[in-house]
């Protein structure tokens, strides 16, 4: 057994099987189990180690062939890939709770397949091709059959599809930088182009338009589940290209280049999600903001990106579940996720409504919610760095709180006569309750990650001291 069979094709079968074979009822159950299983085996053997199980000697071989390529994944990625199931698997669980269509569960494996693809596939920029092939898969769960694709969708996979050939063609170009690294126009040229191909995958300032289109056209649970998978994997591959290539890492106008387009995409989300009247928008620029932060890391002159980077990922993850998994049990009662809509829903759906404000205050870096600790290790290596960026990040998520306040407000704006009453499922508080109690873990006892960090640096050699 090799390490990509067990990560990634089985998966990617296991998606295929329950699509076209499994009934619909049992698709989540078994999705989520599936990921869950691969998790806990990502956890519990090492890759390219072998263990004694009584007379049984068995070994994860790291890698396969396949036409040509190379499939790798080594020890250090056992901590990611447990990471990514594990997450994964609260996503297709979760997926009766909010309503979805069941096929997301299948196309969901099939989706995390390819893209635990893409960062061990060698050479290394076949990644984008990957990538690419899980933005396509991903339009039949935000496009329902026999519906015509909204401009959200639409904008979604242009986006991504030029994205792959400026990283294509720069990746053609960066060997010849490492031929000849004195030649400063090539290396401006490769540059440029690998800088508008990540603009496009992580929907950089003014590209991320689709996104609060995809919110008011989709099921906000797929389109939450695409706002952390596809940028999650992206910022991996893009860490892949600072370690690889020393000229990247090195310039400190690539640097302050990468600065500017986080601090842009903090400021800006912060302060349009708090302009907003539509919570499913609110939630979009929410995670516009979140990536911002992590551009905004990768472009920090410091020794801990890669930790920091990956203490932000974790509590995303769980933030973006519980915030698409309440924001769906809402939209059966208001179709249209309006402010005017949804006065007074706070007492037919409070446990919903409490996890979504849970999960919003914990994007601002609210004390004691999983965000925070994460937002404090930005700020302490902001510090030393540039007090304008921090004053903007700080005013991005000023404006991320003005929206929680301003949506807490709205659930909560009732006539005194209306009763309190739970009409969430036993399946739906069970989901959201175990979620927001994940949150005040994570932002609680922060060390609780520790196992699973200590060594994600090894991923990226070059960019650890």
């Amino acid at each position: 057994m090799s390490a990509p069979i067990l990560w990634i094709a089985i998966p990617f079968i296991m998606g295929v099987f329950i699509l076209f074979f499994l009934r619909e009822r049992f698709s989540a159950l078994i999705g989520g189990v599936t990921a869950g299983i691969l998790a806990l085996a990502a956890l519990v053997f090492p890759i390219d180690t072998a263990l004694l199980l009584g007379l049984i000697s068995l070994k994860i071989a790291p890698s396969i062939q396949f036409f040509g390529r190379s499939f790798e994944l080594n020890t250090a990625d056992g901590p990611l890939l447990a990471i990514v199931y594990g997450l994964s698997a609260l996503w297709f669980l979760g997926t009766e709770a909010s309503g979805t269509s069941n096929r997301f569960a299948s196309l969901g494996l099939m989706i995390i397949a390819l893209l635990t693809a893409s960062i061990a596939v060698e050479p290394f920029l076949y990644a984008a091709l990957l990538l690419e092939m899980a933005a396509m898969l991903a339009i039949p769960l935000l496009v329902p059959p026999y519906q015509k694709p909204g401009r959200g969708a639409v904008r979604f996979l242009i986006y991504q599809t030029l994205a792959m050939p400026f990283i294509l063609f720069s990746g053609w170009m960066l060997a010849g930088v490492e031929a000849s690294p004195g030649d400063l126009s090539t290396t401006t040229q490769a540059g440029t182009m690998l800088g508008l191909g990540f603009a496009f995958l992580l929907a950089v300032f003014p590209l991320y338009n689709w996104i609060p289109m995809l919110m008011e056209e989709s099921s906000p649970y797929v389109t939450g589940f695409l706002l952390w998978a596809l940028p999650t994997f992206t910022v991996i591959f893009a860490l892949g290209f600072l370690d690889r290539y020393a000229w990247l890492r090195t310039s400190s106008q690539l640097s302050n280049a990468i600065q500017f387009a986080g601090v842009l995409m903090v400021a800006s989300g912060g302060i349009f999600a708090s302009l907003q009247r539509h919570i499913g928008r609110i939630l979009g620029y929410a995670a516009i903001a979140e990536t911002g932060l992590l551009i905004l890391v990768m472009g920090l002159r410091s020794s801990e990106i890669v930790t920091i980077t990956f203490l932000t990922l974790i509590p995303r993850g769980l933030e973006l579940t519980i915030w698409a998994l309440a924001l769906s049990i809402i939209k059966r009662k208001a179709y249209s996720l309006r402010f005017n809509e949804l006065q007074g829903l706070a007492r037919s759906y409070p446990v919903a409504v409490a996890a979504l404000i849970l999960a919003h205050l914990s994007m601002t870096g609210f004390p004691l919610l999983a965000g925070f600790p994460p937002r404090l290790a930005i700020w302490q290596a902001l510090a030393g760095q540039s007090l304008v960026t921090s004053f903007w990040v700080f005013f991005g998520m000023l404006g991320l709180l003005v929206a929680a306040i301003r949506t807490l407000a709205v659930f909560v704006m009732a006539n005194e006569d209306k009763k309190w009453s739970v009409n969430e499922s036993w399946v739906q508080v069970t989901m959201l309750g175990l979620g927001v109690i994940g949150l005040f873990i994570l932002g609680i006892f922060p060390q609780a990650l520790h196992p699973l960090l200590a060594n994600l640096p090894s991923l990226f050699e070059h960019l650890v001291p």
